[in-house]
C-alpha cells in the first residue's frame, strides 16, 4: 500500500466526524453535487470541533494514563464487534463472522468487558469493522451523492440511510438510562477524537476536498474489501491544490 494511501486513509479517519477541517476552494465533482452546502455544514462541524470538542480530547489526553486511554478505546472497540458481526452476516461474509464473534467472546470475558484486547494475542487481531452502509453496498445499492451531515460529517445517500440500522445494531442504544447513555456517547467522541489529534498534520491543500475524496475512497475500499482502483486525488490534480 502506498504512501499516499496511507495518508489519506488516516486522513478520513480524523475527519470521519467532519473535525478539525477547513476548506479553502470551490472544486466541483460530480460525487459532489451539494458541495456549497456540504461546505456550509463542514464549517459549522469544523467550528464545533475547534472551539468544544478538540480542546477536551486535549485535556482528556494530558489528565489520562495512557494505559486506561487504551482500555476506554478498547471497550468501545469491542461493542462495535457487534454491529460488525452482525453485517459480516448479512454480507454472507463466513470467515469474517467467525472473526468477530471470535474477538467478541473473548475480549468480554477474558477482556473485561473489552478492557483489555486478549483476542489480538489470539491470533485474532482487529481488522476493519462492518455496517450497514458497506452492507447495503455489497448488495448492490449505488452511494448516491456525497453529503456532510451536521455533528456526524462526511457521508452519503446511501450511509445516511443506514444510520438508523447501525444505531439499533450498537449496543449503547440499549441504554435505558438517558443520561447514562448521553455520558457514554460524550465519553466515546472524546476518547475517539483524542486518538486523532497526531494525525491532523496529514492534512494539506483543500481539506473539504481532501477529505471528500479520502472519505469516498475509503468507503470504496471497505465495500469490496479493498478491491478498488487507484485514483485518489484526481480533482486535487487538475487544480494543483495537493
Amino acid at each position: 500500500m502506498s504512501t499516499t494511501f496511507i495518508k489519506l486513509l488516516l486522513s478520513v479517519i480524523v475527519c470521519s466526524l467532519g473535525l478539525g477541517c477547513a476548506s479553502t476552494s470551490s472544486v466541483k465533482s460530480q460525487a459532489d453535487p451539494y458541495e456549497s452546502l456540504n461546505r456550509s455544514i463542514y464549517g459549522f462541524n469544523n467550528g464545533l470541533d475547534t472551539y468544544l470538542i478538540k480542546p477536551v480530547s486535549q485535556g482528556y489526553r494530558v489528565i489520562t494514563p495512557e494505559f486506561m486511554e487504551a482500555g476506554v478505546s478498547n471497550v468501545f472497540a469491542n461493542l462495535l464487534e457487534v454491529r460488525s458481526l452482525l453485517n459480516a452476516g448479512l454480507q454472507a461474509k463466513g470467515s469474517k463472522s467467525l472473526h468477530y464473534s471470535g474477538r467478541l467472546f473473548i475480549n468480554t470475558t477474558v477482556g473485561l468487558f473489552g478492557l483489555l484486547d486478549i483476542a489480538q494475542y489470539l491470533g485474532l487481531e482487529k481488522i476493519d469493522g462492518e455496517d450497514f452502509g458497506q452492507t447495503l453496498g455489497v448488495w448492490g445499492v449505488r452511494s448516491g451523492p456525497y453529503l456532510v451531515l451536521p455533528f456526524l460529517g462526511p457521508s452519503t445517500i446511501r450511509d445516511t440511510a443506514a444510520l438508523p440500522v447501525n444505531s439499533y445494531a450498537y449496543p449503547l442504544s440499549y441504554v435505558d438510562h438517558v443520561s447514562t447513555r448521553n455520558s457514554l456517547t460524550a465519553a466515546q467522541i472524546v476518547d475517539t477524537r483524542a486518538g486523532l489529534l497526531d494525525s491532523e498534520k496529514l492534512l494539506t491543500g483543500d481539506r473539504y476536498i481532501f477529505i471528500r475524496d479520502a472519505f469516498l475512497q475509503r468507503r470504496e475500499f471497505l465495500v469490496n474489501d479493498g478491491i478498488v482502483e487507484d485514483n485518489f486525488g484526481e480533482s486535487l490534480d487538475e487544480d494543483d491544490d495537493f
